[in-house]
C-alpha cells in the first residue's frame, strides 16, 4: 500500500487500521474546513452579484454607485479569494496531520487555528466597513 508516494510498512498498516478514529476524526475536521471555505467562497458570490444588479438595475447609474459598486465587487472577489486560502489550507493541514498520525508523530499545531481566527475577523472587519459605509 502506497501513501503520499511511500509504501507503508505491515507494521504502519496496522496502526493505521487501529488509530482509524483518529483519521476519521482528522478527515472530519478537513470537511468542516471546506464546508467554512465553500460558505465564505459563496458570502463573496452573493455580495458581488447582489452589488451588481442593484447598480445595473437602476435607471440613471451616478457616478458615487459606480465607486460603490466597486468597492463592493472588491469586498467580493477579496472574499472568495480569503475562501479559496482556506480550502487550500485545509487541504496543507490535512495531509500534514495525516502523515503525521501514520508516522506517529503528531504534534497539534497552533498555526493554522491562529491564520482560520485572521481570516474570519478580517471577514468580520471588512464587514463592519461595509456597514459603516452604507449608514
Amino acid at each position: 500500500m502506497y501513501l503520499f508516494g511511500r509504501k507503508l510498512t505491515e507494521e504502519k498498516i496496522q496502526a493505521r487500521a487501529r488509530n482509524r478514529r483518529v483519521h476519521m476524526a482528522n478527515e472530519r475536521t478537513f470537511l468542516a474546513w471546506i464546508r467554512t471555505s465553500i460558505g465564505i467562497m459563496a458570502f463573496g458570490f452573493i455580495i458581488t452579484k447582489f452589488f451588481a444588479a442593484s447598480a445595473f438595475n437602476q435607471a440613471t447609474v451616478a457616478q458615487s454607485t459606480i465607486e460603490s459598486f466597486n468597492d463592493y465587487a472588491f469586498l467580493g472577489i477579496f472574499l472568495v479569494f480569503l475562501g479559496a486560502a482556506a480550502g487550500f489550507l485545509a487541504v496543507y493541514r490535512y495531509l500534514v496531520t495525516e502523515k503525521q498520525i501514520i508516522e506517529g508523530t503528531y504534534r497539534p499545531s497552533i498555526a493554522s487555528d491562529v491564520m482560520v481566527a485572521i481570516l474570519l475577523g478580517s471577514i468580520g472587519l471588512l464587514l463592519v466597513v461595509y456597514l459603516i459605509k452604507t449608514l
